[in-house]
């Protein structure tokens, strides 16, 4: 292998690209003014009226979307609205019914008390009558056992005595018991 040989260094110090002094300069520039007039045609003619195509597109369908999801919204809002509306109608409905129940229930529970007050009136009234009648029987009875035993009291210890005026005394021992 050989021996290594140092690059022979330029005098002028400056970078190749900008030596203006170079013929193939003059070349590069026309190449470059073509490439770049063939690169903005394709572009503006093909690629870019594509781009601009991909983006109205994804434009008009969010715009698209935006308005169906509004739609949405509002016909939601609608729905819940009647939703709700309803559900008050219910409750105030079944309120009400509760409210009738409630009223129908006493009204019947009322007509059975009054039922059952005017059936234990009855009664009370036969049993006054019955305890009336057994008094008044008792009393008879009372008035005569009394009538007996005063006539009976009487003759032993005094002989005979008036039948009106122990009746009397007994009817009036009597009364007063009955009244006290």
């Amino acid at each position: 292998m050989g021996a290594f040989v140092p690059m022979r260094r330029r005098t002028g110090g400056s970078m190749p690209q900008l030596e203006f002094g170079n013929p193939l300069l003059i070349a590069q520039i026309v190449w470059l003014l073509i490439i770049f007039g063939l690169l903005y045609y394709v572009m503006a003619n093909y690629a870019l009226p594509r781009v601009e195509r991909v983006l109205e597109d994804r434009r008009a369908r969010i715009a698209a979307d935006l308005h169906a999801a509004q739609q949405a919204k509002a016909e939601a809002d609608a729905a819940m609205a009647a939703h709700r509306e309803s559900t008050a109608k219910a409750r105030a409905e079944a309120q009400a019914a509760i409210a009738a129940a409630m009223q129908q229930a006493q009204a019947e529970a009322s007509a059975r008390a009054e039922e059952l007050n005017a059936r234990l009136a009855r009664q009370i009234d036969e049993a006054e009558k019955r305890i009336g009648a057994a008094r008044d029987a008792a009393m008879g009875a009372l008035r005569q056992v009394s009538l007996s035993t005063a006539e009976t009291l009487v003759g032993k210890v005094g002989g005979r005595a008036d039948r009106g005026a122990l009746e009397a005394a007994v009817d009036r021992a009597l009364a007063a018991r009955a009244a006290g």
